[in-house]
């Protein structure tokens, strides 16, 4: 009878086996028509530029004195469309551009290494292959804050002043950890297709709130499920740390600074560190908000206002 029951046992777990891998070739099958039927909806918004043998999506709109350059924070779909709702509001009387990193947006998706000196050269690289020159007024979300500061303290000339959407800075990494198995569950969970099943994954600040279109939603959505957890953006996070403590070594810039900061409970160590940062910068102006991190999706009119006026004070003390 014993024997007998373990057969059993076997049996339902094989067949259970089969299922399983079953349905998720179907998933599998399923995703991959569906990137085939997106695929319009991926055809790219700016330029793409060549930078090191690939592809790096820039978006440009208006004109002005000031050149504003946006720079994204981690797994941001798409970041020309995620922040539209702010620099739509800018764009009547600046330059306004987005540099998409490689594994952004319409950009390509590369194995080079993802080091602060490799990322920033890049970001510059495609910036005068798009024919957008300095000095810049750098408006960087989350992660990017730290290229946005490295990009100061290396090359001050080309910096004008630096726009913090809720930006990182170097402590707020301090105790950050590359979790390799939640990364792999990322990975799976976006080649196979379950992404699109998560409502989680699914509810992207620029979609929910914001001023895009539908069909605009319907792109970032597209971008999403091609983009997210790629090798390009995984490997970011294994260089997070190192880049961390290269741009914290440095001298902290002494560029006119505004700083947007969220009260969202889930980035108060990034928050908490980017308050004690403004701290040591002598020309740093703070605003807090009462909003998740993706500020420029929910608080655009106040900090499109904001920045107008910021640029006009730092107009008018370099005159």
């Amino acid at each position: 009878m014993k024997k007998q029951g373990n057969k059993n046992t076997k049996k339902r777990t094989l067949i259970e086996l089969i299922i399983t891998i079953t349905i998720l070739l179907v998933f599998v099958s399923f995703h991959q028509i569906l990137l085939k039927i997106e695929k319009p909806l991926r055809t790219p918004l700016g330029q793409l530029v060549e930078v090191d043998g690939h592809k790096m999506s820039v978006y440009a709109e208006g004109s002005g004195d000031k050149t504003l350059v946006f720079l994204s924070g981690s797994e941001t779909p798409s970041p020309i469309l995620d922040f539209k709702s702010l620099y739509s509001l800018l764009s009547d009387t600046h330059k306004i551009v987005v540099v998409e990193r490689f594994g952004y947006g319409f950009s390509d998706v590369v194995d080079t290494p993802r080091d602060i000196d490799t990322v920033l050269g890049e970001t510059r690289a495609a910036l005068v292959a798009a024919g957008v020159n300095g000095p810049y007024v750098l408006c960087p979300h989350s992660m990017s804050g730290l290229e946005a500061l490295y990009w100061a303290q290396q090359y001050p000339e080309e910096v004008e002043a630096i726009v913090g959407l809720d930006m990182a800075v170097p402590d707020a990494y301090e105790s950050f950890k590359n979790n390799a198995f939640m990364n792999a569950t990322s990975q799976f969970n976006a080649k196979t297709g379950i992404i699109r099943l998560v409502p989680l994954l699914n509810e992207l600040d620029c979609v929910e709130h914001g001023t895009l279109t539908k069909e605009e939603k319907e792109i970032v959505h597209a971008l999403l499920y091609k983009n997210f957890s790629n090798r390009t953006t995984i490997n970011e996070l294994k260089y997070i740390s190192d880049n961390a403590k290269i741009v914290g070594a440095g001298e902290i810039p002494q560029v006119p600074m505004l700083l947007f900061i969220s009260n969202d409970t889930s980035t108060t160590e990034l928050t908490d560190a980017t308050q004690r940062y403004a701290n040591t910068v002598e020309n740093a102006k703070v605003i807090q908000l009462d909003c998740p991190h993706y500020v420029h999706d929910y608080e655009y009119n106040m900090i499109g206002e904001e920045i107008k006026n910021f640029l006009q004070a730092t107009t008018k003390v370099t005159e």
